[in-house]
């Protein structure tokens, strides 16, 4: 599970709240007719916005948020060592044996590739373009959450139009101006905290999640080009030590 996705929550909701109990009862921000509209606002302008079935895959995209994890360039690097020394030892099909025990599929299929005996150049445009169709599938969820987080503030206004409408409508009675006027503010609360707590900080964990594994997926065909191509291993570990930050490169030839 990613902590800083969850301390993220938990903090910003827990300082909302914190402030709220601090200057009255949280009672007082909780209105159904407000959350039905931006609620059930935002999600109905998104379908209409998306096809049914990419806004429903929002839920595998949010696990992702939450579970995903990008493999390690470190450990990618001391595989490929590992593997280009077996590799100019036995031969590229001694490799053959190894692909059970690499977890990440992609990992696999371009070493089966290598393995098949494919030229180089197809084995790049292949594995690059299934990154291409990752980053799209990709894309599509941040940008699912990035128009979620665009609608609710405007949802939130039609409520607060609601309200005032409603609340304007029934001066004459004092009695009734209270819970148009909660309608009015909450509805524009409501939107703010959708927004800016939930969908866009979401939109942007998944933008940086497909920057990591891109990176990750790159470096993974860089490694297996070097294998096709017999390379030394020490230029194999020298061509993916050149995907890491300096700081790391550093750490990294150190151990």
């Amino acid at each position: 599970m990613d902590i800083a996705t969850v301390l993220g929550i938990v903090s910003a909701f827990g300082l909302v709240v914190s402030a709220i109990l601090m200057g009255g009862g949280l009672n007082l921000f909780i209105n159904i007719p407000s959350l039905l509209i931006v609620v059930g606002g935002t999600l109905g302008t998104t379908m209409i916005n998306y096809p049914l079935k990419d806004v429903l895959g929002v839920v595998n995209v949010v696990k992702n948020v939450f579970f995903t994890k990008v493999s390690s360039a470190t450990h990618i690097i001391q595989q490929f060592g590992e593997f280009s020394n077996k590799a100019r030892r036995e031969g590229i099909l001694a490799l053959e044996g190894e692909i059970k025990n690499v977890e990440e599929e992609f990992l696999q299929k371009g070493i089966q590739l290598s393995i098949d005996g494919l030229e180089p150049a197809s084995i790049r445009e292949i594995l690059e373009t299934e990154i291409s169709f990752i980053q799209d599938r990709h894309k599509l969820g941040a940008e699912i959450f990035t128009t979620m987080g665009t609608y609710a503030p405007a949802l939130g206004m039609v409520g607060t139009l609601i309200g005032l409408v409603q609340m304007l409508q029934t001066m004459s009675d004092p009695s009734s101006i209270g819970p148009a006027m909660a309608v009015a503010l909450l509805t524009t609360f409501y939107g703010a905290i959708m927004a800016n707590i939930i969908c866009l900080p979401i939109a942007g964990k998944l933008k940086t999640r497909s920057t990591e594994e891109v990176l990750v997926k790159e470096m993974m065909i860089e490694g297996v080009i070097c294998l096709s191509n017999g390379e030394n291993p020490r230029i194999v570990e020298q061509k993916l030590m050149a995907f890491l930050p300096p700081r790391q490169r550093v750490q990294e030839g150190a151990s």
